[in-house]
């Protein structure tokens, strides 16, 4: 019997009766021989771990632009906790923690360099808008390359589950999926806390002493409050859900936090600065679509009907911070003549 084959037997044995058994799976657009060793799920998570758009994460702004200091999170590391949240949810619950580590770690593909800031302004300039679960998987579709040639190809589960973390049917078609809708808003409303407390936007007394008393004092004891939570509401059911008192001292916790941080006028005083490189980028490449490089190009190769609109996004969408910055500086910033 292959390894693969024992491990769908023993998710059979084990999972709860709501959980996506890897073997159940829709499959995938382009149809694959199976793996001897791994279930499709943990082929899926693998190739979202090891691409070029998982790694680009670590220099990508999860709230704070270009942040100096070593601890402040990335979108790499808030990637990583809201695997982390997601798997001790699915775990408790008995779901299948492949699928959740896989749309996990898939879930923030598509985000632009300086977080929502540079969503925000594709979403103004590209005629049919922009949004970055919607990126998210038109990476994992169409943009990601695998050495082979190859595109992804992940399964039905895995896309569903990344293309509505957000979004108007937040939490996809499947438990697995809303497990990491919610793991999501846990892990961001918890550690853009500790950044904003970090960078000195908030303090011991930002938070109302009512949330603190029904969630927690400390970081660590709000995320068990919230997990506990779902677990206890959710256990044994065909749903997954927070309890309507503790969703309304989170959702009074995250509303807080849009006060107090994501609009707050210092937290975002080099916004307008993001704005303005990734506008002047995305005008200078529709007026000069033929500079894209090749390596980019070569994506669209027997593709068809995509708008440049489209192409210049997914370029820009893809640059980290620093690169974005560094290209910003290539195109518009005089350099040096060097020669004598």
């Amino acid at each position: 019997m292959e390894i693969r084959t024992k491990i769908e037997k023993r998710e059979k044995e084990t999972l709860s009766k709501y959980a996506t058994l890897s073997c159940n799976s829709k499959g995938r657009e382009i149809e694959e021989e199976k793996c001897q060793i791994r279930t499709a799920f943990q082929r899926d998570r693998d190739r979202i771990l090891h691409s070029k758009s998982f790694r680009r994460l670590k220099h990508k702004t999860q709230v704070f632009i270009s942040p100096e200091g070593d601890h402040f999170r990335t979108r790499l590391t808030h990637t990583l906790e809201v695997a982390q949240v997601g798997r001790t949810i699915g775990r408790a619950l008995g779901l299948n923690e492949d699928l959740i580590e896989a749309i996990a770690l898939g879930h923030d593909l598509g985000h632009t360099p300086f977080g929502h800031t540079g969503e925000r302004i594709l979403n103004k300039l590209n005629p049919k808008g922009f949004k970055h679960n919607e990126q998210s998987l038109r990476v994992v579709d169409l943009l990601e390359l695998r050495t082979n040639g190859k595109r992804l190809n992940l399964t039905y589960e895995v896309r569903d589950g990344i293309l509505n973390h957000s979004g108007e049917n937040k939490g996809g078609n499947t438990l697995e999926a809303t497990v990491v809708s919610l793991a999501d808003r846990i892990a961001y409303i918890n550690h853009d806390i500790d950044d904003a407390v970090r960078a000195g936007i908030l303090n011991a007394e930002s938070i109302s002493k009512d949330i603190l008393e029904n969630l927690g004092y400390s970081h660590g004891e709000r995320i068990n409050t919230m997990i506990l939570d779902i677990i206890r509401t959710s256990d044994e059911k065909n749903y997954v859900k927070m309890s309507e008192d503790v969703k309304f001292w989170t959702d009074k916790l995250r509303n807080l936090m849009f006060e107090r941080v994501y609009l707050d006028k210092k937290a975002k005083a080099e916004e307008v600065k993001a704005e303005y490189i990734i506008g002047e980028l995305y005008k200078y490449y529709f007026a000069n679509v033929d500079r894209l490089p090749s390596s980019h190009m070569h994506i669209y190769e027997n593709i068809d009907l995509v708008s440049k609109e489209d192409i210049i996004c997914d370029y820009i969408a893809g640059m980290t911070d620093r690169y974005v910055m560094n290209k910003f500086n290539e195109v518009f910033v005089p350099t040096s003549w060097n020669k004598y």
